[in-house]
This record gives C-alpha cells, sequence and structure tokens, in this order.
C-alpha cells in the first residue's frame, strides 16, 4: 500500500496542506493583528516587510543554490525540509506570540525579528518543495492534474486558514491558535516527505558553479516574463487574504463570526472550480490557458466593489473564487516547462534554483501589497484601528477590487511578451530519456 501511495500527486500534495494553512493565516491575519488589533503604525509594518525583502533577495537564491547541489542517500530536497519544519513551527508561533505590554517600536522590533526568522523558515520549505514538482511529475497533462490535485488541497488550506482562524483566535487567543497550526504542519508534513522518492538520475546530474548558475538563472528571458507577470498576480493573492478582515469590517459591516461564513463560502466554492479549471486546460496549450485564467482573474474582482452586505459579498466572493482557481492551476505547469527547457538546454537540473528565484520575485509581491495598503490608507486618512480615517470604507474597497484589477491588468500585458519555443519539447522529451 506504501509504495502504491509513493510520488503519487495526492502524497505530494499534502505538503502543500501542510505548508498553507499556517502560511494563509500568517498571511491574511498577520496585518490585521498587528496593526488594528495591537496598534502598530501602518508606515512601521510597511518599513518591516521591506527590510524583510533585502534579506530574502540574499537567502532565497541561495538556498536553492544549496538544494541543488545537496547530493546524499535522502535525497537533494527531503533533508532541507525536515531540517527545516521544527523551526518553522516555532517561529510561526513566536509571529502570533507577542509579549503583553510591547507597544511602538518595540512591537516593532519583535514583528521584524519574528517576520525575518519565520519567512526563512518558510523559504527553505518553500524552494525544497516546490522544487520537487518538475522532477516528480513528467509531462504537460501528469503537470496539469497533480497541479488539479495539489490546488485543491491548497484550498482546503485556504479554508482552514482564513475562515476557521477567527474562530479560534476569538475563542483560544491568537498564540494558541498558531500552536493548533504549527501542529497541523507537522502532521501533514511528515505524511508528505514519507511518501516521496527523489529521482536518483536528477541528482547525479553535473552542476555548474554559484556564478554560473546564476548566469544561466539571469539570462533566462522567458522565465522573468512568466514571474514578473506572475509577481503582479500573486499580489492581488496576497492583497485579497490580507484585506478581507478590513473589508469584512469596514465595508460589509459584519462580525467575525459572519467573517468566518464570508470566508467558508468562498473557499468551499473554489473546490470544484479547480476541478472546472482543470477540464479547461487538460487538453488545452498550458501557456494559451495561463493567459485566460489572468484575464478571468481580473473580471472576477469587479463584483467586490458593489458588495455591501454577507450575502452581497458571498456572492462576490464565489465569482473572485472562479478567477482564483485558474491562476492557482495553470502557472505550476508553465514554470516546469520553462526548467525542462532550461534542462535541454545545460543539460543540468536546477529546480531549486529556479523556484527559489521565482519565489523570491512572487515574494516580492508582499512589498508591492504592502506599499498599495500603505499608499491607499495614507490617501483615505486609515492609520490604524485606532484611527480609521473618515472613510474607511472606501479605503477598503479601493483595496480590494480597483487596486487588485488595475495589478492584474500589468500582469495580463507582460504575459504577452511571454514566447517558449515549442522546438524546446522535443529536446525535452530527449533530455528526459536519458535520465
Amino acid at each position: 500500500m506504501r509504495r502504491k501511495w509513493m510520488n503519487s500527486p495526492v502524497m505530494y500534495a499534502t505538503g502543500m496542506l501542510a505548508m498553507m494553512i499556517p502560511s494563509q493565516a500568517f498571511g491574511t491575519f498577520y496585518s490585521y493583528y498587528y496593526v488594528d488589533r495591537l496598534g502598530l503604525a501602518i508606515g512601521l509594518a510597511t518599513l518591516a516587510r521591506t527590510i524583510f525583502l533585502v534579506w530574502d533577495a540574499v537567502n532565497q537564491p541561495l538556498f536553492g543554490y544549496f538544494s541543488d547541489r545537496t547530493n546524499t542517500r535522502f535525497g537533494r530536497r527531503r533533508p532541507w525540509i525536515a531540517g527545516a519544519m521544527p523551526l518553522f513551527m516555532l517561529t510561526f508561533v513566536m509571529v502570533f506570540a507577542v509579549p503583553s505590554g510591547l507597544s511602538g517600536y518595540s512591537l516593532f522590533a519583535w514583528f521584524l525579528a519574528a517576520l525575518i526568522l519565520y519567512e526563512a523558515a518558510a523559504t527553505v520549505l518553500w524552494v525544497n518543495y516546490g522544487a520537487l514538482f518538475p522532477e516528480l511529475f513528467r509531462g504537460d497533462r501528469v503537470r496539469s492534474k497533480a497541479s488539479a490535485i495539489q490546488q485543491g488541497f491548497q484550498i482546503v488550506a485556504l479554508l482552514i486558514g482564513t475562515a476557521l482562524t477567527p474562530l479560534l483566535y476569538d475563542s483560544l487567543g491568537f498564540g494558541r491558535m498558531a500552536l493548533i497550526y504549527a501542529g497541523l504542519f507537522a502532521l501533514f508534513m511528515l505524511l508528505c516527505v514519507s511518501h516521496v522518492r527523489e529521482d536518483e538520475g536528477a541528482r547525479r546530474t553535473p552542476q555548474p558553479g554559484i556564478r554560473e548558475a546564476f548566469r544561466l538563472t539571469l539570462r533566462n528571458r522567458p522565465f522573468w516574463v512568466f514571474n514578473l507577470a506572475n509577481s503582479f498576480a500573486q499580489t492581488v493573492n496576497g492583497l485579497l487574504s490580507s484585506m478581507i478582515p478590513f473589508y469584512a469590517k469596514y465595508a460589509l459591516h459584519i462580525s467575525d463570526a459572519q467573517t468566518t461564513l464570508l470566508l467558508a463560502a468562498i473557499f468551499v466554492s473554489v473546490i470544484p472550480l479547480v476541478a472546472v479549471w482543470y477540464a479547461l486546460i487538460r487538453k488545452a496549450d498550458p501557456v494559451r490557458s495561463w493567459r485566460r485564467a489572468l484575464a478571468a482573474y481580473a473580471l472576477s474582482l469587479l463584483p467586490l466593489w458593489f458588495a455591501s452586505n454577507l450575502a452581497g459579498g458571498i456572492a462576490a466572493g464565489v465569482c473572485a473564487g472562479f478567477g482564483l482557481a485558474g491562476f492557482l492551476v495553470t502557472p505550476p505547469v508553465v514554470a516546469s516547462l520553462i526548467i525542462d527547457r532550461d534542462f535541454a538546454m545545460t543539460g543540468s537540473r536546477r529546480e531549486g534554483i529556479y523556484t527559489a528565484v521565482s519565489g523570491f520575485i512572487t515574494r516580492s509581491s508582499g512589498l508591492i501589497s504592502a506599499l498599495a495598503f500603505f499608499a491607499v490608507g495614507l490617501m483615505f486618512g486609515y492609520e490604524s484601528g485606532d484611527n480609521p480615517g473618515p472613510n474607511p470604507e472606501l479605503t477598503f474597497r479601493v483595496l480590494i477590487s480597483a487596486v487588485p484589477c488595475m495589478l492584474l491588468a500589468v500582469s495580463i500585458v507582460l504575459s504577452l511578451f511571454f514566447r517558449l519555443e515549442r522546438g524546446t519539447v522535443h529536446d525535452r522529451q530527449t533530455a528526459h530519456s536519458q535520465l
């Protein structure tokens, strides 16, 4: 039975479930917790995110490079994942277990330290987990199926990490909520790692030195166009997640318990919509499907502007879920094609460094999201929960609908410049046969 599930899309996807439950709780509620609940100034929160990104720009590509060059009998990626697990759990709890009495710059110092440590551990996990995808699953159709299953698990994690979180922190507090999610992470991540066996052939491929590895990555034009386009769309994901609690409070005028209903309705609806997108793309060109998903995502966010109560919020959220589902399913397939193309040209499998650099570009979207929050808040006078300004409702309608639509418009334009030579498909199949 264990052999049957080894390297299966389902077992691999449990890793996504493991990491996304705490990651989604973090992404959705850390701004709300520190800014609205603890009173950290929005400018200091933005400064902390900026400092972290400078650190992330250095450590993330290096983690990917070291992962590619790791050679153990357990594989390249699994030792890194196992080592990062306890650090991830500890630092996630640290983010939400803030000592009482901290305020102003002392609260900022705690937040900055917790953010840097948590994101460093998360980087190791995401780089190595993501690098396994193109190695374990070969061929567009298999990857589309694996991506759909993976994103289905991600939606379940989104549901838990968003809809359940307000109930947990309302009844138990933020610290105990973090402990529960850390335990769930350990359970599902161990299940994933125990059912993954890496490709021996990929581990034995020659690896370039650090200078050559980064030179090859920096010269890969399709990689940069794809990830820059995705970074703007990923900003929308982060912005939506982090703004929903504010949107629910100030625009929909609903309680924390009703916010849970709103989030549950949105993310439950996304699960079948992932299956719809899988049916749409399984026989279609991956790049074209990706572009269509970006366009659908932009259009699906317009109804959020008009919702004014719980029922309207749920209806608008379900519409947004259709676009979100498409964006979740399509990028992993295109990213794997880029890595295959690189292997066909260089003869080395460098999933780690590509996943790491891609992750940094994508995670830099957090800065765009933070800057958007700061700029729009400044424009409309929102500073914190203690001083929400004269029109917080308009502030968060702009942040959850107008700004995301503009960001996705940029993403769509950039995607039109993406070109991946179709001739590399034959080269890719030849290179695979040599492993």
